[in-house]
Parts: C-alpha cells; structure tokens; sequence
C-alpha cells in the first residue's frame, strides 16, 4: 500500500498526500521528475499521482515519469494530473498506461475513487504491459486531431484510450458532426492493427443493392455489370479495422450476412460458392437512436449485442461550450497558410459562437469558421460570421434572459435538469444583488465551480440593481 505523489506545487502536493494518507495509504513525496526517478526502485509502488508539468522547463514531465514506472513497475497505477487537461490528452495518457487522468482542479471524492479502486484491484490485476518503444523518455506530443477539455468528452477519450489496444467491437454513437470517424481512426491508430489498413464505410451513402458487394465482393457474373472478380472491403481490411458509419441505414437481409461474418470470421462474395477467413475489427457508429431502431425492428437485436460490446457516445457540441473556442482556434490555424499573419477571434464573435446550438456540431463550426476566415481582416468579427448564428445570438439571448426571469413554470412543463439548474442559479444570483462570492455561500459550492456554472448557463451578469448588465465575469 506504498503511495507516491509527483507535484512541483507544495499545497496540491500536500493537500493530495493527507487525503491518500487519510484512506490508508502510506505516501511518499517528490517535487520533480528526477526526485521521483531516484525514488523509483525504493519501494514497490501501488499507486502514484503525478503532474504532467513538473517544471517550468518542459510541460510534460509527467509523461516521461509515466514511461518509466509502466516500464520498470508495471504493476504501479499511474494518475497523471493536470492544470491544462484535454480529450487528446486524456487519449494519449490513458492508452500508454496511465490508470487515470484528472483535471485540476478535481473533487476529494474523484481521488478516494480512484484510490479505493486500486485497492481493490491490486490482488486481482492483470493490466497490460506499456513496456514498448513509446518514444523519447522526455518528449510528448499528441498525433491526434482531438480538440477539447469538456469532462465528459474528456472521459469519452479515456475509455477510447482503454478500448484501443483490445480486438472488441465498438458502437460509437452520437449525432452527425460529433467526430464519430475521427474517434474511429484514433482507436485504430493506438491498437495492435495499425500496420494494417483502416477503411471507412458510409452506408447510408451506399444504395441498399450494392452495400452487400462493396463489403463482401463478388466473382465474375454474378450480376449484371460483374465483368470481373472483386474483392470486398473486408477482404481489403484484413489485419486491419472497418468503420461502418450509420449503420442503422442498412436492410434486414444486410444485417444478417454481417451478424454471419462476424460469428464465423468468414466472407463469402456474391455469387461464390466458397468463404473465405477474414481478420478484422469492426466500429460502427450511427446518429440514431438503436436502440429505438431495434425494438421498432428495423435493426436485428442479435446484430447489435454483437456490434455493441463497447458503446462510446459522443456529446453533442452544444454539450461541450467550453470546447468551442479552441475548436474555433484550432480550425483558423488549419487555414492560415504558415508565414501568414496570425487571425483573432473578437469577443463579440466568441459571445455569438457560445450562444449558437450547432445543429451540425463540430463540422458546423469548422463550416462557419472557414468561411469567417476567409472574410475577415485579421480579426473575425460577428459580421463575418454566417447570418443563422448572428441571429440565433440575438433570439435566444433575449429568450433565455427572459425564461430565467420568470418561475419555474406550474403548467404541467416538465423542465429538464439543466434548466433547473440554470433558473435556480439566476435566482440565487438575483438574491445576492450579483455578489457571486454570496451566492457561491448560498449554493454551498466554491467560486470556481460557481463561474463554471455561469459560463455553461451563459447567464448576464447582475447589477446592484438587480438588473442584468453584461457578462459575468
């Protein structure tokens, strides 16, 4: 039960050790990478909690400490900490062998969690071994195009990074525009098959008629046009992975030649007579409800328990406003030519992309943004943006102010949980005449999570008065 906590900052580092101590653990303490490498063939390390930036000269310290204790104590849990948390980061750190990845600043009870979890696993382990080449001991860098620090994206990518390295089928679910291909091609890259070919299927794009050859094959008049034998997508995704994207489009009779391929490894083309073995991981992923799917009995029950042996949702953008600003960024320096100026986002624009819902989510934005960098002059501004988000901005800014001003109401409405939360925080702060100090008192939650709240309502501030003035700061 030997514990070791890794931090450069004296309070996190002290505050973590009492609450480790406190659940049982007999903890030890290092301030940098090189205190915790000299430390590491002292004890037989269980669990260790470790920064990822440990110094002002590199940001990811952590990362090299991760490589080592998976290396020479693979039995180690390792829990990397961060003040500057992303999805691709979370991606990266879990599927190169960290245990966990926390966000500061981070609940005692998410560290209880994990440590009460270790504590039960450590008899009864079997984690696999990151003891590979995984590059140059103190240098990171992420391969992904995975933008974002929204928790539940943020979990969304450690399971991602779980999953990867495991022959399971995935669902990946989620409305159109999440990313869904994007985390598809991240899981093949970080499996076993990534010497092997990723092919990407769209089958609602595909006619019903010819999904079944594109997949399976066919030999030489089979049909008319069948001028010649052609392998199948699975044959050519042999070793590899396939993604069948909206899947739920798809026919009954398709449905159950997959289920058959899948159960017995084995693809028998159009019109042939033998099978042939094929050796493939299979994601899929759909914008639909499939379950709903399935009991309406368009989608085969006995397909989707084989399809769906890990279900990954993506949230919808709407889900993720503190994601859209660095998605935003990220796609102005895709289009800046390198050399160029660089291109800002003006506060007005920032204030406009929050309030948008983005119907189409992530390929949405990058849409509007595209578009906004080629109007603008160095700086884009809300009339450079496209005419559906500028007036999306002006309606529900008024809406929402004047839904959050009015009761809860009492005519059978039933609201959901998130607009509950909204109303009461904009009563509280109403109360407190906009003294968020009071109203985080009033909540029982800190300041912290009090601007978070704010930031996610998009709630105005409120004046002495009473009266809304602003944003909230």
């Amino acid at each position: 039960m030997k514990a070791l906590v890794v931090d450069d900052n004296d309070l996190m580092r002290s505050n973590v050790s009492d609450a480790l101590r406190g659940d049982g653990w007999d903890v030890c303490q290092a301030q940098s990478a090189e205190q915790a490498f000299e430390m590491l063939h002292a004890e037989t390390w269980s669990l260790v909690f470790c920064d990822v930036k440990l110094s002002e000269k590199s940001n990811e310290e952590g990362y090299a400490v991760l490589r080592r204790f998976t290396e020479e104590q693979p039995e180690a849990q390792i829990i990397l900490m961060t003040g500057h948390g992303s999805a691709a980061g979370a991606l990266d750190a879990v599927s190169s062998g960290a245990y966990d990845y926390l966000m500061k600043p981070f609940d005692i009870e998410e560290l209880l969690r994990i440590s009460r979890a270790v504590r039960r696993g450590i008899e009864k382990r079997n984690r696999r071994s990151t003891s590979g080449d995984l590059g140059t001991p103190n240098v990171y860098s992420s391969d992904i195009d995975l933008i974002g620090v929204c928790p539940a994206f943020v979990d969304v990518m450690k399971m991602v990074g779980r999953v990867a390295p495991t022959s399971l089928p995935i669902l990946v679910t989620g409305e159109s525009g999440t990313g869904k291909e994007i985390v598809a091609r991240s899981i093949h890259a970080r499996s076993p098959r990534v010497s092997h070919p990723f092919i990407a299927v769209n089958c609602g794009a595909m006619p019903s008629e010819l999904i079944e050859s594109e997949l399976f094959g066919h030999v030489r008049g089979s049909f008319t046009g069948a001028t010649a034998d052609r392998r199948g997508l699975l044959q050519e995704a042999d070793g590899g992975t396939i993604f069948l994207d909206e899947i739920t489009e798809t026919t009954p009779a398709f449905q159950v030649k997959l289920l058959r391929a899948l159960q017995e490894g084995e693809v028998r083309r159009v019109g042939a007579n033998n099978t042939m073995r094929v050796d493939v991981r299979l994601i899929t992923a759909t914008n639909r409800d499939i379950e709903q799917e399935m009991r309406e009995g368009r989608f085969r029950q006995d397909l989707l328990y084989r399809l769906n042996a890990v279900t990954l949702h993506l949230p919808p953008l709407r889900q993720r406003s503190e994601d859209i600003v660095p998605l935003a960024r990220y796609f102005i320096q895709k289009m800046v030519p390198a050399g160029n100026p660089p291109i800002g986002l003006s506060r007005e624009s920032i204030e406009m992309l929050g309030n948008y819902d983005w119907p189409g989510n992530i390929r949405e934005l990058e849409n509007a943004i595209v578009r906004a960098t080629a109007l603008c002059d160095q700086i884009i501004r809300p009339e450079d943006l496209p005419e559906r988000i500028r007036q999306f901005s002006k309606t529900r800014a008024g809406d929402f102010e004047t839904r959050l001003k009015t009761d809860v109401p009492d005519n059978g409405e039933v609201l959901s949980l998130f607009e509950m939360e909204g109303h009461h925080i904009f009563r509280v702060l109403k109360h407190t005449k906009g003294n968020k100090q009071a109203a985080a008192r009033l909540l029982g939650i800190d300041r912290t999570t009090l601007q978070r709240m704010i930031k996610r309502h998009q709630l105005t501030s409120l004046a002495r008065d009473g009266k809304p003035n602003g944003l909230l700061a």
